[in-house]
Parts: structure tokens; C-alpha cells; sequence
């Protein structure tokens, strides 16, 4: 049975003054799921959050947790816990009173707290020696995962994550997203996540909102974002991308109509269906696109000189620049890398069931 919504907002607006930071939000947020909020810098999703976890208040709609609505109700009155991206933890406690914090406000017995800290020591993987050790002896990784305990001992409904593995290096930032994404599958909580990393979205959510000018630009899971963009704008925010205008014409295509390409100074006529007149944007992955070699064939093909090549890891990257000076990416496995040199003339191709059409409102 699907998830039900557990926080919806309802046509959220947000001023500050005569600027307005979010117009008519419209989000159902499931029971259960791990929701991450991504966007440039500017976009709203900041202010979105502080609505959500009740730092502000919306200058128009409003916000339901199940049948109650409390876009009015205060922050320390809601089911809900924010993890910081400063953490917020007490620096000369100890973990285990960090994390008792928020049951002592509560009254909750020293027994009974002490026990709690241990559970939630063992939950996020720490020893239970830890609880008498102080948070200015421990590691970046272990203070967020003492800031993770805190935030679970208030026994939230929702969490709201904002940006908290951002001050983290590479290596410690990709072992805490598994591990938060492994926490919320073990606690069932629902997670609304905010971030600049596309690739901490990717790795951990089940669904991603794009957020653009104080609008959602689209609401998908990760594949649904990456492969099916709604937006010209979506489609470069995701990653490395090859964009071509379209336009339609009045016969051609596999569907009575026709599609003229312009790539390389040439035109294509292809099988996808788009009105005359109707302009839009075909987009294909780097990894989709191919070198060709001289028996190669695809939907697809552009000539043009190999101009840069960077390492990417597992994959290599080329940067091809075609007759009429646009620059195309291909993206490869290390293993099957391309064996020429910088500035060899080469042949791309792709196929027409690797490209999203972009139809433009």
C-alpha cells in the first residue's frame, strides 16, 4: 500500500519585504520516506526548511502534520528535530549528556535517560564507553553521529537534516550517507533532507525536489530527475549533459511528424513526435554518447576534434568539439578508454532511446 502524506504544504508563500522567497509551494512529504531538497544557492530551499521545522512562518498558506495544522504552532510545540549543520552539541559534556539533553527537558528519570543514550549509542554505532566521553575528544564523524542520537531521543515524527555533512572531508561525507541512509531505513522515520550535493541526494533519497527561484522546478525520484528532466535547467543542475535545440516540422518522423536537429552545422530528421513549430531541447548523457569507430552506426552521429580529457576515477571524460564550435561530453569506463590522442579527429553517436525530449511550455 503506498506511504501516505505525513506533512503537506499548501500554496506556501514566503515574503520578506517586497521580495518573495517562495511562491505557492504545493508538497505532499510521505510517511516514511527520505525526501532531500537540492537547489542553487538563493533558491528558497533554506527558508523552505525553516517553515517546515517551524523557525518562521509562511506569509500565506499552510502546513498540515497529519490532521493538525501547524504552520502557527512553534518549534519546541511540533513532533519534529532539526540536525544543524553546525550540530549545536555542547562541547565540554559528555555524549551521553548531549544526548539525555532533550529527555531531561522532558523530566525523564536519570535511569531511564542513561538507558535511552545507550540504545541510541548502539543505533548509531558508537561503544557504550562513549557515553561518559567528552565531545571535545571526539572525531568529526562521531560528533555527527552524537548529534543523530540527540536528535532521535526527542523521538520525531519528521527529522530535518540541514546541510550537516558539509564541513565533512570526501571520504567521511560518503561513509555518513550510507549510514544515514541505512539509520533511516532502521528507524522507518521520515527524513527531509537539505543540500548543495547532488551526489548525497542520489546516493540517499527516495524521492529529490529541485528548487528554483522560490518554485519547485520538479518532484521525482533520483532516476526519474536524472534520466526524465522536466527542464532545460533540471537537466544541467543533475550533471554533465549534451543539449541540442529541436524544432518540428511538417512531415518526416516515424509519427507523421519530424523533428530537425541542429548539431554540427547539420539537420536530422528523427522519429519523435513534436507539432510544427514546437521548439524544444533534446538532451543525452555523456555516458550514453560513443566514439565510433569507422563501422560504427547509430540514430545519432557528430564529427569533430577531441579537444581535452579528464580522470574521473573509474571513468574518463572527453570534451569534443564539433564543426560549428558546440562542445559535446562523452564519459567512459576507464577500462574502455578511448586508445588516440588530443586532437584526433573523431565520430560520435547515440541512439535515439538514450535521449529525453525537453518540451518547452
Amino acid at each position: 500500500m503506498a506511504a501516505e502524506p505525513v506533512l503537506r504544504l499548501k500554496n506556501i508563500v514566503k515574503k520578506f519585504g517586497a521580495f518573495v522567497a517562495l511562491h505557492g509551494i504545493n508538497l505532499d512529504i510521505l510517511d516514511g520516506e527520505f525526501l532531500t531538497i537540492v537547489g542553487p544557492s538563493g533558491s528558497g530551499k533554506t527558508t523552505l526548511i525553516r517553515l517546515l521545522v517551524g523557525m518562521d512562518s509562511p506569509s500565506e498558506g499552510e502546513i498540515w502534520l497529519n490532521e493538525s495544522r501547524i504552520d502557527k504552532v512553534p518549534a519546541n510545540k511540533r513532533p519534529t528535530c532539526m540536525v544543524f549543520q553546525s550540530l549545536a552539541l555542547f562541547p565540554h559534556r559528555t555524549v551521553g549528556q548531549n544526548i539525555e539533553f532533550p529527555l531531561k527537558i522532558q523530566g525523564v528519570g536519570a535511569e531511564e535517560r542513561a538507558a535511552r543514550a545507550r540504545e541510541l549509542l548502539e543505533l548509531l554505532r558508537l561503544p557504550p564507553h562513549y557515553h561518559d566521553k567528552r565531545i571535545a575528544e571526539c572525531s568529526g564523524g562521531e560528533k555527527q553521529r552524537v548529534a543523530l542520537a540527540r536528535a532521535l531521543a526527542f523521538d520525531p515524527e519528521i527529522l530535518f537534516f540541514d546541510e550537516p555533512l558539509s564541513a565533512l572531508d570526501y571520504r567521511l561525507r560518503k561513509t555518513l550517507e550510507k549510514e544515514l541512509k541505512d539509520l533511516h531505513a532502521r528507524t522507518g522515520k521520515t527524513f527531509v533532507y537539505i543540500t548543495h550535493s547532488l551526489e548525497e541526494a542520489m546516493v540517499m533519497s527516495d524521492r529529490i525536489a529541485i528548487m528554483r527561484e522560490g518554485k519547485l522546478e520538479q518532484l521525482a525520484d533520483a532516476d526519474g530527475i536524472y534520466t526524465r528532466p522536466v527542464s532545460r535547467f533540471v537537466a544541467e543542475f543533475m550533471g554533465e549533459v549534451n543539449l541540442f535545440d529541436v524544432e518540428g516540422t511538417a512531415q518526416g518522423g516515424l509519427h507523421g511528424r519530424g523533428v530537425e536537429v541542429h548539431v554540427n552545422g547539420q539537420m536530422e530528421d528523427i522519429g519523435i513526435s513534436l507539432a510544427q513549430g514546437e521548439r524544444g531541447t533534446l538532451m543525452v548523457r555523456p555516458e550514453f554518447v560513443r566514439i565510433l569507430e569507422s563501422s560504427g552506426t547509430s540514430d545519432f552521429i557528430v564529427r569533430g576534434i577531441l579537444r581535452a580529457e579528464y580522470a574521473l576515477g573509474s571513468r574518463i571524460q572527453y570534451e569534443v568539439e564539433a564543426a560549428d564550435g558546440s562542445r559535446l561530453s562523452v564519459e567512459k569506463l576507464r577500462e574502455d578508454r578511448y586508445r588516440g590522442a588530443i586532437g584526433d579527429e573523431v565520430v560520435l553517436g547515440w541512439d535515439l532511446d538514450s535521449t529525453h525530449l525537453i518540451r518547452e511550455d
